[in-house]
């Protein structure tokens, strides 16, 4: 997977709309991906290509935990402990730009 902003918003706005519209899966590409939990919290992820889309944990007491126990909708573009970008409630943001 390329650093390509373009490629990168427009899988995770896939990512998005499936993880917050509860679906068991999504299609990137042609491919069809499980949306996976991670074992304790029971947040819900899709790796693709070396960059995981990942929703934010409510159980967090970071400020964008409680954002998203309020009902703000997060998701995190990462390539292992690196930010890439965010979507906050629909609204994209390049992190790398930064």
């Amino acid at each position: 997977m390329s650093d390509n902003t373009e490629d990168i918003e427009r899988i995770a706005r896939i990512v998005y709309d499936a993880i917050f519209q509860n679906r068991p899966s999504v299609e990137i590409n042609g491919e069809a991906y499980s949306v996976k939990r991670t074992s304790k919290s029971r947040v819900r992820f899709i790796e693709h290509e070396g960059l995981t889309y990942m929703e934010q944990n409510k159980l967090k007491s970071s400020t964008w935990g409680k954002e998203a126990q309020e009902g703000h909708q997060i998701l995190w573009v990462m390539r292992g402990r690196q930010y890439l970008a965010r979507i906050r409630d629909g609204k994209f943001l390049d992190l790398k730009k930064r």
